[in-house]
């Protein structure tokens, strides 16, 4: 016990001089740390100075000054112009702070500026998308709430009245699904489009080629349908339009069923995709008589074809006016008379040819060539008008269609340059309606035939000349000169713009013009209309838009890239040739 005490004695005397020595050695360091910042403090304070307390930490501000050619306050500006430095109180350098703080708080209230304009823009984008996300977000619930709407519904009917009752309703559905997106479609009425780029081409075709736009790497402008999903699709339409025309029409008790209808009877065809809605065909059928036809109108909606048209066209009482507008050339109107007299007088035989004439040089050539036609031929549906004045396509075109005065007929605004054949007039009275729809046919433009068949000497006559391929010529979608429509719908769309004068414009003009209208714009190629090549010259006097549209037109009509590249390179692929010779004759001696 007494041992126990001793013990515990000696251990409160151990605790307090420890407490004691930690006591003394706590005030020791905190002496020193106090040493230590009075010494911190004493070796970084700056030198005594006559400059402003906070000049140093203004250093752009009083380089800016400097550097304006300002004199600096505290510094005088001797008689010799050298600086001295005068015995200023700290005092003066008040307006240095002053100017620099206000130069830096210019600097920065800008860059605030700048910011807040940026945080505004952003904010004001955000609230856009934000917006456009909210409208889809609203869409999708309102498709979702329609969707279970419908879902309880047809639920409601599978349970009243079974299976089969549901099923009828969901077939229901799709039709009617269906019916909507033929609804919305381009089919039988025109939609208004911002531009000419906005339109979707047709696509024409026969029982054995497609005659398509775009071409790329392995598409040609005709060819023949080589993948299986196309050339099943164009046959699956054809069975289609056979069955629904072989089909006994049921008519007051009597079954009628004057003729059987053969893939032979399909004259052509043209179809387009919009990739929203579905595919639509539209296929012509010679019919009972020489001037009479049967035309189907297929839609694809994304799943089975409907019958949307069966009807029977007479174009029997559709007469054409070609108007033509010239200005000399007359060996050129001689050769267009030429393939006039044989399709149109020999062939068809419903057509009016107005020529609208400008100036006097080469007007009797004009006139004796037309009164020879009209006599060998017996022609008399001609009309030449003459105007004395510079030529302008449109104001040529325009007058001609307002000239004549036998009641709403079909116009075909023609060039000199152009050749047709015979089912061309029949494709330009199929794809035009008044008051409903007009034809833009993109025609084959033919390329140089020098260049085609190597020289002047081996070229073949016109009508061999005209087969399309890549390298004989291209389809010329960027022109829209050749046209059909109704004289109705031409005075009423408000004719050309006849302020335009010389090469081009005028037709884009017109074309834009149908486009914002609510008329159905027909634009396909057209397997029977030719540009033929001639020498393009493009006069210093047109405007710089024209001049640069006529150098264009001028580059693409020479060759196919492909030859205007083996133009470009020749010189070095005879230089090649000549090498090979060279290399070959040793071996062969």
């Amino acid at each position: 016990m007494r041992l126990w005490s001793t013990f515990m004695l000696e251990a409160e005397m151990l605790r307090r001089g420890l407490l004691a020595w930690v006591s003394r050695v706590g005030g020791i360091l905190v002496l020193l740390c106090c040493s230590l910042s009075l010494l911190y403090v004493m070796t970084c304070s700056p030198p005594h100075s006559d400059d402003p307390p906070m000049s140093h930490a203004l250093p752009r501000a009083a380089h800016s000054l400097t550097s304006m050619g300002g004199t600096r306050p505290g510094v005088r500006t001797g008689t010799g112009g050298t600086g001295v430095v005068g015995a200023v109180p700290p005092q003066s350098g008040g307006p240095v702070v002053v100017q620099s703080y206000q130069a830096l708080l210019t600097e920065r209230e800008e860059q605030h500026r700048f910011h807040i304009s940026s945080l505004k823009k952003q904010i004001a984008q955000l609230k856009e998308a934000l917006q456009e996300r909210s409208q889809q977000l609203k869409g999708v619930q309102e498709s979702l709430k329609k969707g279970l709407t419908e879902g309880q519904e047809v639920g409601a009917r599978s349970n009243g009245g079974g299976e089969g009752q549901g099923a009828k309703s969901q077939q229901t559905d799709i039709q009617e699904f269906l019916k909507s997106q033929l609804s919305k479609a381009e089919v039988s009425s025109g939609s208004r489009f911002p531009s000419e780029y906005a339109v979707v081409p047709f696509e024409s075709f026969t029982l054995q080629r497609v005659y398509q736009l775009e071409m790329g790497l392995t598409r040609h402008p005709e060819e023949k349908p080589v993948r299986r999903d196309k050339r099943d699709e164009l046959v699956e339409v054809l069975e289609l339009a056979l069955q629904s025309l072989n089909t006994p029409v049921q008519q007051e008790g009597k079954t009628q069923n004057n003729k059987v209808y053969t893939p032979s009877d399909f004259m052509e065809g043209i179809t387009r995709t919009e990739r929203d809605k579905g595919t639509l065909y539209e296929l012509t059928f010679r019919g009972d008589g020489a001037h009479e036809f049967r035309r189907l109108v297929l839609f694809r909606p994304f799943g089975p074809l409907m019958k949307v048209k069966n009807e029977r066209v007479d174009t029997i009482n559709a007469p054409i006016n070609i108007i033509v507008p010239l200005s000399r050339r007359a060996d050129k109107f001689k050769q267009f008379m030429q393939n006039f007299r044989e399709v149109c007088v020999r062939q068809d035989g419903r057509v009016h040819l107005t020529v609208v004439y400008f100036g006097n040089d080469q007007i009797n050539e004009v006139r004796s060539i037309l009164e020879n036609t009209s006599r060998e031929v017996s022609f008399k549906n001609y009309t030449l008008l003459h105007l004395n004045e510079e030529f302008s396509r449109g104001r040529g075109l325009d007058f001609g269609a307002r000239a004549w005065k036998g009641g709403n007929v079909l116009l075909f605004f023609c060039d000199v340059d152009i050749y047709f054949t015979a089912d061309f007039l029949n494709t330009c009275r199929l794809n035009t309606q008044p008051g409903k729809k007009v034809f833009y046919p993109v025609l084959f433009s033919q390329y140089n035939p020098a260049l085609i068949y190597g020289s002047t000497e081996h070229v073949p006559p016109v009508e061999q000349q005209l087969v399309i391929k890549k390298d004989t010529g291209f389809w010329r979608d960027f022109g829209f000169g050749m046209t059909c429509q109704y004289r109705s719908d031409f005075i009423s769309i408000g004719g050309f713009d006849i302020d335009i004068k010389g090469w081009g414009g005028e037709d884009v003009h017109l074309y834009r013009k149908y486009l914002h209208s609510n008329l159905l714009v027909v634009r396909a190629p057209s397997r029977g209309l030719f540009h033929l090549w001639h020498e393009k010259h493009c006069t210093d006097e047109l405007p710089p838009d024209q001049y640069r549209m006529c150098m264009q037109s001028k580059a693409m009509n020479e060759a196919s890239h492909g030859q205007l590249g083996m133009l470009f390179f020749r010189h070095e692929i005879e230089a090649h040739l000549r090498k090979q010779n060279q290399q070959q004759s040793p071996k062969k001696s």
